[in-house]
């Protein structure tokens, strides 16, 4: 059975080779984005396994005929076409877990570093400037987070939340009452967390239903003066409904993990002019740049998932994924 892995990491290869000693495993540095590349390296492949920059549309899906399973390292899988693996009858499968913890622990780097000033002020103390001029920060202490998402990783964001003093609410399509009264949280609408909230952030899949769940149509019922924190998928926010607010002052700022478009910047051939650069994309990575520039803004660059230890878990169960379909139980699937 052939297995391509693409945006292979050095840890990566060490880590899948030793575990499919004397097999026929590849490694790929870049990300899986075009038809041509699927033919080139991967037409032979069993299975395949990406992360999330890759994009496995049904042209990609064409170009790999023996392909049978595909093994997404990561939880969201929206840069896998279902529809076009169901009709290939190709299972997808995921990683469930591996970063409650790891990602609400970034989701609370972005919200201090916010709240505290900490990028400014690093910033600053680096040019030898030791001022204290404009870097006074709040405490989130009987603050209120709007959680919204109130997955695996939602309900961890929702027990450090605790642990600062902070009130939460919280927002989700399948509310759930017992732990809701177990962890000290109370669900409302969505528009009613945007109302309420110093502090809202997402931790939702992206789909086609919530795609721009935070945007022109609601972002201006946001708090006055509240953080936005996006460590889920880009497509939840909006960027253009998110410059605006920020430019009106109606947000404080914004932390965000991930961005809308975030696929252009993941290669530089891709920003610098490839072939498949539309208008589109070249708006879109306009707007991050404006992004980029904001002193309202803290960004990092998809990494709230990496930790050693997650990185692990994320490997581990990615190995358990390929090995159950090969035994004909396939888990994890999507």
């Amino acid at each position: 059975m052939a297995i391509v892995v693409f945006e292979a990491e050095e840890n990566d290869r060490q880590y899948l080779a030793a575990r499919f000693l004397g097999e026929d495993i590849r490694f790929v540095p870049e990300p899986l984005t075009t038809p041509e590349q699927a033919k080139r390296v991967a037409a032979d492949a069993d299975v395949i396994s990406v992360f999330v920059h890759s994009r496995i549309t049904p042209d990609v899906f064409a170009e790999m005929p023996a392909l049978k399973m595909v093994a997404t390292r990561s939880t969201g899988f929206d840069h896998v076409d279902p529809a076009a693996a169901l009709e290939r009858g190709i299972i997808v499968s995921n990683v469930p877990t591996y970063g409650e913890n790891t990602v609400a622990e970034h989701t609370f780097a972005l919200i201090l570093a916010l709240s505290r000033n900490l990028h400014k002020a690093y910033v600053r103390t680096s040019a030898g400037d030791m001022s204290m001029h404009g870097l006074t920060g709040f405490d989130l202490q009987g603050k209120t987070i709007g959680v919204v998402g109130t997955g695996h990783i939602g309900l961890h964001v929702i027990r450090i939340a605790h642990g600062f003093g902070m009130n939460v609410i919280a927002y989700d399509p399948y509310p759930n009452s017992t732990l809701a009264e177990l962890l000290n949280y109370k669900y409302v609408s969505l528009d009613d967390l945007l109302a309420q909230s110093d502090i809202v952030t997402l931790h939702a899949p992206l789909t086609p239903q919530n795609k721009h769940l935070i945007g022109a149509h609601n972002i201006g019922t946001m708090k006055q003066g509240a953080l936005l924190i996006n460590t889920a998928r880009g497509g939840l926010v909006d960027t253009v409904a998110l410059i605006s607010a920020l430019d009106s002052g109606l947000l404080r700022g914004a932390g965000l993990d991930v961005i809308e478009g975030e696929e252009i910047f993941s290669e530089e051939k891709q920003l610098l002019g490839a072939g498949n650069m539309t208008e589109e994309h070249l708006r879109m990575a306009l707007r991050n740049i404006t992004l980029l520039r904001r002193p309202d803004m803290v960004i990092t660059p998809h990494i709230a998932f990496d930790s050693t230890e997650a990185i692990e878990r994320i490997l581990a169960t990615t190995v358990e994924n390929i090995r159950a379909f090969r035994a004909g139980t396939p888990r994890n699937m999507v």
